[in-house]
């Protein structure tokens, strides 16, 4: 990010809770404009929720959103068409092909010189000869792709990524990687992804948050954390702060499980009660 450019997301203090469950108990963090940054945590951690709200689906129980500058509460529809989201997990209509599909949110989303853009989409994500095809007819990674073209049509500042190669083979996987890092470096664009590729996160994040229980509990560069738990990949990482861990311990080091702390307070002592 340039000095003193705007950040693309900031969050405070962001809680949010359901009933007697707190499913995010407290988080800050910031999304650089032109960055990555993956929100990493097992189930249950509480990525979900969060990105939820980044999107003005749920509202906080406390804190503060503020997207490119904006408070998201009182200026959710100027913001939202700056910004998209992609999951495989959210299906499109059936019955539709994939063309009839994105013309559907080509025009919820507004979108100038439709047909073009339309177009320029399919070709980007290599769809042109699946294009006349039912959503319903498609492989799980060609899914995948689809949900992908649907979030590039308004070419947004600010992509929310949900597990974006999930189910694709590991070339067409490294073809979607390469192309978020070329429209990134061509836009701008901020990323905030949430995947459990510890690989891709490693290749595309410039910087990691690790949550855990609705908390973040770590964060760092990919590298910075991987040298912090003394391990060779960030997977190795996730497991640990997942197992409960801490960086620097023995148990962190060797993965001995008789003394999963290396006898330091436990992160739920460290951070209290969510």
């Amino acid at each position: 990010m340039a000095s003193g450019a705007t950040p693309a997301i900031e969050v405070a203090d962001l809680v949010k809770i359901f009933g007697t469950v707190t499913a995010v108990g407290g988080i800050s963090f910031t999304v650089p404009a032109g960055q990555t940054v993956a929100l990493l945590g097992g189930n249950g951690a509480g990525k979900t929720t969060t990105i939820s709200m980044l999107l003005g689906l749920l509202q906080p129980s406390a804190g503060a959103i503020r997207l490119f500058g904006e408070d998201l509460t009182t200026r959710r529809h100027y913001l939202l068409p700056r910004m998209n989201f992609s999951s495989p997990y959210v299906e499109l209509p059936h019955r539709l092909t994939i063309r009839q599909n994105l013309e559907v949110f080509a025009r919820l989303y507004g979108l100038v010189e439709r047909e073009a853009r339309l177009q320029a989409v399919i070709e980007d994500l290599e769809l042109t000869a699946l294009s006349g095809r039912r959503v319903g007819t498609l492989s799980a990674g060609q899914k995948t792709r689809v949900a992908l073209a649907k979030a590039m049509l308004n070419q947004p500042e600010l992509l929310l990524l949900d597990e974006p190669t999930a189910s694709l083979d590991p070339d067409t996987a490294d073809w979607v990687r390469g192309y978020l890092e070329r429209y990134q470096a061509r836009h701008g664009a901020a990323i905030l992804l949430a995947s459990h590729n510890m690989g891709e996160v490693e290749r595309l994040a410039d910087h990691v948050l690790m949550m855990r229980q609705g908390l973040i509990v770590d964060r760092g560069a990919p590298r910075d954390l991987i040298r912090r738990y003394s391990r060779q990949n960030l997977e190795e990482v996730f497991l640990d702060i997942a197992r409960d861990r801490r960086a620097g311990s023995r148990n962190a080091a060797t993965g001995d499980s008789d003394a999963m702390t290396g006898g330091a307070p436990s992160l739920d002592s460290e951070i209290g009660p969510t």
